[in-house]
């Protein structure tokens, strides 16, 4: 007789733990994306050259490469701002939304690249451009990138998480 009483007693606690697990989970997953994104857009942003030239390493038939140059311009700065805002939590679902298509894209551009015989750094880090063959990583980069677009994915649906500056400023 006393379980039904300890089992409603007890979900209020039981739900409020469960909250607060997803919480943490979107505090990793939102520093997990966010502080990557930082670090690859800072490794980026102060060699413009480099960054033009591994964008249009990828030899995208539908860019052209003045596009592809702007792109490897613009993106360190895209990178910085992003990961700022997951690391600070403020706007997290937007900021995700976009890392998350960013990441998608870079999937699809190293996958192609990797379809298509190229040999190329991707540049996610900085570098990029041309490589010998035995030096291209296309599978541990596919799959690192797939897990940061799981992470954006994962706010994309939750975008609550602990510590954030959406919840201070908007209260969730």
């Amino acid at each position: 007789m006393s379980t039904s009483t300890d089992e409603v007693g007890t979900a209020p606690a039981a739900w409020y733990r469960s909250e607060r697990v997803l919480d943490v989970v979107g505090l990793a997953a939102r520093l997990f994306l966010g502080v990557v994104l930082v670090w690859a857009g800072f490794a980026k942003v102060g060699r413009p050259l480099t960054s033009q030239r591994a964008v249009q390493a990828y030899d995208l038939p539908f860019l052209s490469m003045d596009v592809a140059g702007w792109i490897g311009l613009a993106l360190p700065f895209l990178e910085i701002v992003l990961g700022v805002l997951l690391v600070l939590g403020l706007f997290t679902r937007p900021a995700a939304i976009v890392g998350t298509l960013l990441m998608v894209v870079f999937v699809l551009g190293i996958s192609q690249a990797w379809a298509r015989g190229l040999t190329i750094d991707c540049g996610c880090f900085g570098g990029g451009g041309q490589v010998g063959a035995n030096e291209t990583k296309y599978p541990q980069e596919i799959a690192r990138d797939a897990s940061f677009a799981l992470a954006g994915a994962w706010l994309w649906w939750r975008p609550r998480t602990l510590a954030s500056l959406d919840r201070v400023l908007f209260g969730h």
